[in-house]
């Protein structure tokens, strides 16, 4: 595999047998990513080559978005692992991922015309899943902005798991976490003590951007994030400041401000859209909205109507796959009877209408026809429930050459 070294602006090349790299993709302040190829399937990925080393597996194994991948199940809307690569000379690990078409940053910035909203909402439901389904396995990702936001085919999912955190861990947390621009208050005004509602301050941030295609609070410091908040949103209720006040860094007393209001901002967007941007936005994160309320909001009600359609569907289907699988089976002794029955009535011929009606021997009960079972029949085989393992369980050490 052809994967750039780790401290190094340059795309030198290690050499592995197993990929081939393409191009260079990405680059963020941890890790390098680039396009390869596999030749084992002749499949695409995207290789993450982190920056730092680590000295054996065992530290390997404790990565944080390796430990978080390997908690949750495979879900649609979360970036899948497929494999580690691991250069036990060197120190450098590689986390080789699905290759995805874009992110919504790429997306945004590509577009000249508002996206229509039905692909906004599909894009938002999906989000919302993903986060649905980390925070119901107890982790919350802290770095919810459209640079790990990817998509592919009309389909969306979460990646770059490398800030993740435990629910279960408790407060206080890391203060410097998340991109500035979709940093929730909680976390701007406490030393640490904030928790998974600030995914959904920017699930928010990101909402705006997808249908503005501009960033909603881009602050160049904390300071002015926070004024850029106060612009828009107005400062918050003296109750609210209390909530933060035992876990402040700083003293603050912020001059009362009323904010212009997102509906000033965005006059097009429809009062059912604003209405879920607004319980995203929430300054006090016990009132903003959970992922799992956002779900239900009335702005995805033809999605969820869609999903049980489907689901409907997939139901139905595996009923008339059991219903004929049934129908090759041998017949009962009931059931030979009950086919024996019909061919006897079919049997009896009906007199005239002036006749009268005779009882005929063919409809004994004891002369019926009786139908045996077919003992060179073929069973159908067993159906088989085959659980693939998760792929984040797929581990290779390798041993990498330079070239």
């Amino acid at each position: 595999m052809n994967i750039p070294k780790p401290f190094s602006n340059s795309c030198f090349l290690w050499s592995v047998t197993e990929y081939r790299t393409i191009k260079k993709i990405g680059e963020g302040t941890f890790a390098v990513v680039v396009k390869a190829k596999s030749l084992e399937d002749g499949k695409y990925y995207a290789c993450k080559t982190l920056k730092h080393t680590l000295r054996s597996w065992n530290h390997v194994n404790n990565l944080r978005e390796v430990q978080a991948l390997r908690m949750l199940d495979s879900h649609p809307n979360l970036l899948q692992l497929h494999d580690i690569l691991f250069d036990l000379e060197t120190g450098s690990v590689c986390l080789v991922f699905e290759l995805m078409e874009m992110n919504i940053f790429e997306l945004i910035k590509a577009r000249q015309y508002p996206m229509p909203e039905n692909k906004i909402q599909n894009y938002m439901y999906q989000l919302c899943k993903s986060l649905h389904h980390l925070h119901s396995n107890g982790i919350f990702h802290r770095d919810v902005k459209p640079e790990n936001i990817l998509i592919k085919h009309n389909t969306l999912k979460l990646g770059d798991f490398g800030s993740c955190n435990s629910l279960y861990a408790g407060p206080p947390y890391t203060e410097y976490i998340s991109t500035r621009w979709y940093r929730a208050p909680e976390c701007l005004l406490t030393d640490g003590h904030y928790s998974h509602k600030m995914d959904l301050w920017s699930t928010g941030c990101v909402f705006y951007e997808i249908l503005t295609f501009r960033p909603l609070f881009p602050g160049s410091s904390d300071l002015d994030q926070v004024s850029k908040i106060h612009d828009v949103l107005g400062t918050p209720k003296p109750t609210v400041l209390r909530k933060f006040k035992p876990y402040r860094k700083v003293a603050f007393n912020f001059t009362k401000r009323k904010g212009r209001g997102l509906s000033a901002l965005i006059p097009q967007c429809s009062e059912t859209n604003m209405s879920l941007l607004r319980l995203m936005l929430q300054y006090d994160p016990e009132e903003r909205i959970s992922s799992r309320a956002a779900l239900q909001h009335f702005w995805f009600r033809e999605q969820r109507l869609e999903k049980r359609r489907a689901t409907s569907l997939t139901q139905q289907t595996s009923m008339d796959l059991e219903r004929g699988q049934r129908s090759t089976h041998c017949p009962s002794t009931g059931d030979n009877q009950k086919h024996g029955m019909r061919q006897a009535c079919q049997a009896v011929k009906l007199p005239r209408l002036n006749q009268a009606i005779q009882p005929s021997p063919r409809a004994c009960l004891d002369s019926l026809p009786f139908c045996p079972a077919r003992g060179n029949q073929e069973r159908l085989p067993p159906i088989t429930n085959r659980t693939n393992r998760s792929t984040c369980q797929k581990v290779r050490i390798l041993k990498l050459s330079n070239t």
